[in-house]
C-alpha cells in the first residue's frame, strides 16, 4: 500500500480503546489500587462503546462486524490456546511438576552465586512454567530466605526473582504474551523464539554479571531438603521441544497435558477424579482472558471500520520515513498500552492487530513485530509498581514495590536490547515467515 493511497481515517474511531485505558488509569488512581478495575468488566464497556458509535450505520451491520472480527480464525485459535495453556498448567501443578522444578534448581544452586543461580533458576521455571507470577510466587520465599541469611537487599533479592520470571515470560512456548504475539503477527512460535532469545540474551548474561559483582562474597547454604523428581520436569520439556522443533502448539499442548496426567495417574498424585478436577481448574483460569481476546478482537474491528486503522497509519507514514521508524512505533504502542493496562497480555492483543498493519506496511519481518511486543510489554510489565509481577513479590517480601524497582536490572536491559536490535536492523528480513 502506498502513502498516497492511505485514508486520514477518524481519531475517534479509537474512543472505545481510550475508555478501556482510562478506566484503568482512572480506577487505579482513585482507589490507589491498579486492581481495582476487572478486565472483563472493562472491555464489556469498551464493546459497548464501540457498538453505540457511527449512529448513521445500522445497529445489525455493526454487531456483523463486531462479531465477524471476534470469530476470526485467529482470535479463536488464540482462545483455544489460553485455555488449552491453563489446562496443561493445572494438570502439571496438580501432580507436583513445579515443586520438582523448583527444588531441582534449588539443589544445584551454587553457594557462592546464590543471586545468580535464582535468576537462573527463575529463567528456567518461568520458560518451562509459561507464567511470571506463577514463578514469582515459587520462588519469592527462596529469594527472602537468601536475602536474610546473606544480609542481601531483600528487595534485591526480589528484583531477581522478577527479572528470571520475565524472562520466561518473554520467551515460553506456552506464555499467554507468546501466543499472542506469535498469533496477532502470523508467524511461528519457534522462528519468534529463535530471534526473541538472541535479542534478550546479552541482556540475561549482562544481568548475571551485575549481580556477581553486587553480591560477591556473600555465600550462605540452604538449609532443608529440596527433593525432587526428574520424571516431573519431563512435561515442561516436552513441551519447549515439542515446540521448538516445530510441532503446532495445539499438539504440544494436548500432548503435554496427557504426559503429566499420566505421570500423575502412574505415582498417585492423582485419581481420575482429581485429574479431571485440575484440568477444569486450569481452563477456568484462563476462560476470562480468552473471553477478553474475543472481545478485544471485536472491538478492534470495530476501530478498523471506523476508520481507526487507517488514522493510524496515516500518522504513522506522516512522522515515519523509515523502517527503524516503524519498529519504534511498534515498541511505543505497546509501551503505552501496557503502561496504562499493567498487563501485558492485554498490551499485546490490543496493540497486536495495529502493529500487523505497520508491520506489513514497512515490510518488518513478523519475528521481529512478534519480538518487539512481547519484549516491550516484558520490559514495563517488570518495571511497574502496580503490576502483577512487583505487587506480588513485593506483598511475599513485605517490602515496598518501588524498593523493588531500583534494582530491577534485567527488565530494563531487556528493553535497550531491543532497542539496539532495532538500531542495527537484526534479525534481517526472512521473506518465508508466515
Amino acid at each position: 500500500m502506498s502513502k498516497e493511497n492511505i485514508k486520514q481515517g477518524s481519531f475517534w474511531a479509537f474512543l472505545p480503546l481510550i475508555v478501556f485505558v482510562l478506566l484503568f488509569i482512572g480506577s487505579g488512581i482513585i482507589a490507589k489500587d491498579f486492581s481495582v478495575m476487572p478486565l472483563n468488566v472493562a472491555v464489556l464497556i469498551a464493546a459497548a462503546i464501540a457498538l453505540g458509535m457511527n449512529r448513521k450505520e445500522k445497529f445489525n451491520k455493526k454487531v456483523e462486524v463486531f462479531m465477524k472480527n471476534a470469530g476470526h480464525p485467529n482470535i479463536i485459535l488464540m482462545a483455544v490456546i489460553f485455555i488449552l495453556a491453563g489446562a496443561f498448567a493445572g494438570v502439571t501443578k496438580g501432580m507436583g511438576a513445579v515443586e520438582s522444578t523448583v527444588n531441582l534448581g534449588l539443589t544445584l544452586l551454587p553457594s557462592n552465586m546464590l543471586l545468580i543461580g535464582l535468576f537462573v533458576i527463575g529463567c528456567f521455571i518461568s520458560v518451562s512454567m509459561g507464567t511470571s507470577v506463577g514463578t514469582i510466587v515459587a520462588l519469592a520465599p527462596i529469594g527472602v530466605g537468601i536475602a536474610t541469611e546473606t544480609g542481601i537487599p531483600v528487595a534485591l533479592a526480589m528484583a531477581t526473582v522478577v527479572g528470571g520470571a520475565m524472562f520466561g515470560d518473554n520467551l515460553s512456548m506456552i506464555s499467554d504474551t507468546t501466543i499472542a504475539a506469535v498469533r496477532t503477527q502470523n508467524t511461528q512460535m519457534k522462528d519468534k523464539f529463535k530471534v526473541n532469545f538472541w535479542i534478550v540474551l546479552p541482556g540475561a548474561l549482562l544481568t548475571m554479571v551485575i549481580l556477581g559483582v553486587m553480591t560477591w562474597g556473600n555465600e550462605v547454604v540452604l538449609a532443608g531438603d529440596y527433593p525432587f523428581e526428574l520424571l516431573k520436569v519431563l512435561p515442561y520439556i516436552g513441551v519447549l521441544v515439542g515446540a521448538l522443533v516445530g510441532v503446532h502448539v495445539l499438539i504440544v499442548l494436548i500432548g503435554g497435558m496427557v504426559f503429566a496426567g499420566i505421570i500423575g495417574l502412574m505415582d498417585g498424585s492423582f485419581t481420575i477424579s482429581s485429574l479431571l478436577s485440575a484440568i477444569a481448574e486450569g481452563i477456568m483460569s484462563m476462560e476470562d482472558l480468552a473471553l477478553i481476546a474475543i472481545l478485544i478482537g471485536g472491538i478492534v474491528g470495530m476501530i478498523q471500520h471506523n476508520g481507526g486503522i487507517d488514522y493510524l497509519l496515516y500518522q504513522v507514514s506522516r512522522k515515519v520515513k523509515t523502517k527503524k521508524g516503524a519498529e519504534f512505533g511498534i515498541a511505543g504502542l505497546v509501551s503505552v498500552a501496557d503502561i496504562a493496562t499493567a498487563n501485558n497480555t492485554i498490551a499485546i492483543i490490543v496493540t497486536g492487530p495495529l502493529a500487523k498493519q505497520i508491520a506489513d506496511e514497512y515490510d518488518i519481518d513478523p519475528r521481529k513485530s512478534a519480538s518487539l511486543l512481547d519484549t516491550f510489554s516484558g520490559c514495563w510489565q517488570g518495571l511497574l509498581p502496580y503490576g502483577a509481577q512487583l505487587l506480588a513479590a513485593a506483598g511475599l517480601a513485605a517490602i515496598s514495590p518501588v524498593s523493588i524497582m531500583m534494582y530491577s536490572f534485567y527488565p530494563v536491559l531487556m528493553g535497550i536490547c531491543c532497542t539496539i536490535a532495532i538500531l542495527i536492523g537484526y534479525p534481517k528480513r526472512k521473506t518465508e515467515a508466515v
